[in-house]
């Protein structure tokens, strides 16, 4: 990933707390595009993000368009009205489609000639940037992070099963992440509950990874911990301010770690299940999480144990510690109305079957696979599959 070690890499600067949405009124800029979607729109964010901008004294145009895992189509429609408008400033608002079609957009904005094909090399694919604008990333949801973070995911819908392509490149990281928790106060409990796992999953995946250091760990043993305590919380009561603000700073916390470590498995086969059958980002990973942690427990059994405890569950061994941390996983799973495995999230099962050879390269292609504390087989991720398909355990 670099020519030497180590590295934590965020935002140069994060806004967050209750109000701080009115951060907007120090940028500096002539003009603003807001990439968004019709339901900030709905909400009223648009209207107050470019009310914010004006009191700055910047002109701003919007492009509310974007669709839950953006397409390669959409993130085009808005890099056109961008060459018209010539802004300074680009403001991803509202969930990771937004912001990632955002930062897609900024590439494609500031490079027309470059390819999807270049921009999704690993590291090396996306130009400098910065050139014509600056980006600005504000959150509707406590769970992608992608606010904080290196990554942007687009679906490549001209591909058949459909595919999540993603940059991983320090230079989409945001210039500024403002984290405003009244705007994930907004969202049902169904939503709060698939985009809440995901805050779990990125801290376990940042935690077990082969890239994790004494920087990360820490920030990922209390994020997850955080999120464990206050999902639950913001889900019964999603007008808990407390919870609200709780699960909005680990989310945070819990994207200053993966995007310095990457991800794994989880979020591998999680891209395809989400890819091909539209099941939401976060709760896909939800599902594949036990079965993950389960087939990579012969090589992360005392990192599992440690995210137990962290939990609250003390544990004589490491296997002890990681089956404790399944059932809390499950447990968790139950309470937020998750289906325990693919079938039960109502996946047709003869289709299902007839891709899983496909979703299982695809897998091994994803670019959080190599971070894996386990290296695993196209028959094992097909396995795993199998497993998170009809709920049966690895262990």
């Amino acid at each position: 990933m670099a020519n030497y070690s180590k590295w934590f890499r965020v935002p140069r600067d994060i806004v967050f707390g209750w109000g701080s949405l009115a951060y907007l009124k120090e940028l500096e800029g002539t003009k603003a595009v807001i990439v968004t979607d019709k339901v900030m729109q709905n909400l009223g964010f648009v209207e107050k993000v470019k009310g914010y901008l004006k009191e700055a004294g910047i002109e701003s145009a919007v492009f509310d368009e974007v669709e839950p895992d953006p397409s390669r189509q959409t993130v085009m429609k808005g890099v056109e009205v961008m060459r018209q408008f010539q802004p300074d400033l680009i403001i991803g608002l509202g969930g990771g489609s937004s912001i990632d079609a955002g930062k897609a957009m900024w590439i494609f904005y500031e490079y027309p000639d470059v390819t999807w094909e270049e921009i999704f090399v690993p590291f090396t694919g996306v130009p400098k940037l910065r050139k014509k604008a600056r980006y600005v990333a504000i959150p509707s949801t406590s769970g992608t992070a992608t606010e904080v973070t290196l990554a942007a995911v687009i679906t490549n819908r001209d591909v058949t099963p459909n595919v999540k392509d993603f940059t991983l490149s320090y230079e989409v990281t945001p210039d500024i992440a403002i984290c405003d928790p009244e705007l994930p106060s907004t969202m049902p409990p169904v939503v709060t509950a698939n985009t809440g796992f995901d805050v779990i999953v990125h801290a376990v995946e940042a935690y077990v990874s082969v890239n994790a250091t004494d920087v990360t760990d820490p920030i990922a043993l209390k994020s997850a911990a955080m999120a464990y305590e206050w999902l639950p919380k913001a889900f019964a009561n999603g007008t808990d301010k407390v919870a609200r603000e709780k699960m909005h700073t680990a989310s945070m916390m819990a994207g200053f770690t993966f995007t310095n470590t990457a991800l794994g498995l989880v979020h591998s086969t999680a891209h395809q299940i989400g890819a091909e059958y539209g099941v939401p980002h976060g709760r896909a990973n939800a599902m594949m999480l036990p079965y993950v942690v389960q087939y990579n427990a012969p090589a992360a059994a005392s990192r599992y144990a440690d995210m137990a405890r962290a939990f609250g569950f003390e544990s004589k061994d490491p296997l002890e510690g990681t089956m404790k941390f399944v059932k809390a996983i499950r447990d968790l799973q139950k309470m937020l109305g998750i289906p325990a495995c693919l079938k039960d999230a109502g996946i047709d099962e003869a289709d299902f079957l007839s891709k899983v050879d496909k979703l299982a390269e695809n897998a091994m292609k994803d670019g959080s696979t190599p971070a894996n504390p386990r290296i695993p087989s196209l028959d094992e991720i097909k396995n795993i599959f199998l497993c998170a398909y009809y709920g049966k355990d690895i262990l």
